[in-house]
């Protein structure tokens, strides 16, 4: 086997008023946030997929099933956590971590660093290993008529 694994996760969530923003675990005011079973952090949605694909574990709606009211509004830093137990738990470690969230508005630029500390954190990565980037879609598509935001995760793990 392989020491090293490569894991891709992506994340999609709709845009609506009345929910709050959560993204890398930080929540940011904003008239609209994101919907879903959970907090629809659509970036550590994102990373949870990367891990368990990386380790070969399925995916996110496997292990944390949206028809399971043991996840309804559940704080997505938890999903992590147990994440990281799962793929712990077959002997994986984290090598990095690099990610993209797309969204029209608001700007998360000044947000970065924090939801990196967070997500360090959470992954108990060491620090300059996560990179978080944020982009629009320059007004295209549903994230750039802000109905919706997008993330991707890659992940190194290695034994």
């Amino acid at each position: 086997m392989f020491p090293y694994r490569i894991g891709f996760g992506y994340d999609v969530h709709q845009l609506v008023e009345g929910r709050p923003l959560i993204i890398g675990g930080i929540r940011i005011e904003h008239n609209k946030g994101a919907l879903g079973h959970s907090d629809a952090d659509v970036l550590l949605h994102a990373i949870c997929d990367a891990f368990l694909g990386a380790a070969g574990l399925k995916d996110i709606g496997h292990h944390f099933p949206d028809t399971s009211t043991d996840y309804k509004d559940i704080d997505s830093r938890v999903l992590v956590e147990k994440t990281m137990k799962l793929i712990g738990a077959d002997g994986w470690k984290v090598g990095n971590i690099d990610c993209t969230v797309a969204l029209q508005k608001p700007r998360i630029a000044g947000f970065i660093d924090e939801m990196v500390l967070q997500i360090q954190q959470l992954t108990a990565s060491e620090e300059g290993t996560v990179s978080v980037k944020a982009t629009t879609t320059e007004h295209l598509g549903f994230t750039g008529r802000e109905e919706g935001i997008q993330a991707w995760a890659v992940v190194l793990l290695y034994r």
